[in-house]
């Protein structure tokens, strides 16, 4: 089928791909401190609700260890500081090449990765950036939103690039907040937010259903109930 389907391509110029949706992805999770993202995502796969392998999951600290090692998951702690930034990112690039990772997800990953790994996984690389882009580039968006007196904070799901914080959206959602609320009560709040948007983002990457078309992305829509519903009367369609 590929071959035949390959002449046709051929004679109009397509860029085109064919994947088995019953062969689930490999995936590996970079994560840091932070738990609610790993969290989410352990929890679904787990349930099966999240149709891939999650092979390991490397982290630069232990504290995330037991909840990876509890669900089965390999557990990789790699140390990375200003001066061992390399060798670190060296080490990292090695594992997934090791567990031939077909998708990577930076769940809360507050790291910047080396542009060698975005050109060995192109649209592979998907990260969950806690405000609503291109609002608040960078670290602490949270501080930066409260000093802006923001009504609306948010999280981003996408794909990385070269450029910071900029690369094809996959899905995005706000909740509001107001001048009660400090910068510790929009940590709270937004968590909520962004463990459902990466969900979301992954789960449509999982199904091929995301186009890369430049810095933009076409999503291509599935009415299906792809995860369940979390109790906040939400539910993350695809």
């Amino acid at each position: 089928m590929t071959q035949r389907f390959d002449r046709i391509a051929q004679d109009y110029a397509m860029q085109w791909q064919i994947s088995d949706s019953a062969k689930p992805k490999k995936m590996l999770i970079l994560a840091s401190h932070a738990s609610h993202c790993l969290a989410d995502i352990l929890h679904h796969w787990g349930s099966g609700d999240l149709h891939c392998d999650i092979l390991a999951v490397i982290s630069n600290h232990e504290n995330l260890r037991s909840m990876a090692e509890w669900h089965g998951v390999d557990f990789h702690h790699i140390p990375m500081n200003s001066g061992n930034k390399l060798e670190a990112n060296q080490k990292i690039t090695d594992l997934l090449r090791h567990y031939e990772a077909d998708v990577i997800v930076l769940a809360r990953y507050m790291q910047i990765s080396p542009p060698s790994l975005f050109q060995l996984y192109p649209s592979k690389i998907i990260n969950l950036h806690h405000s609503f882009l291109p609002s608040f580039i960078g670290a602490n968006p949270y501080r930066k939103a409260l000093e802006r007196g923001v009504k609306l904070i948010g999280a981003t799901c996408h794909y990385v690039t070269e450029d910071l914080d900029e690369g094809p959206i996959i899905d995005q959602d706000v909740i509001r907040v107001n001048h009660r609320h400090d910068k510790d009560d929009m940590k709270r709040l937004g968590k909520d937010v962004e463990t459902q948007v990466l969900s979301r983002g992954i789960c449509l990457h999982l199904e091929d259903r995301i186009i890369v078309q430049g810095n933009k992305t076409v999503i291509l829509e599935q009415k299906k109930l792809c995860m369940p519903s979390n109790g906040h009367n939400t539910r993350l369609y695809c």
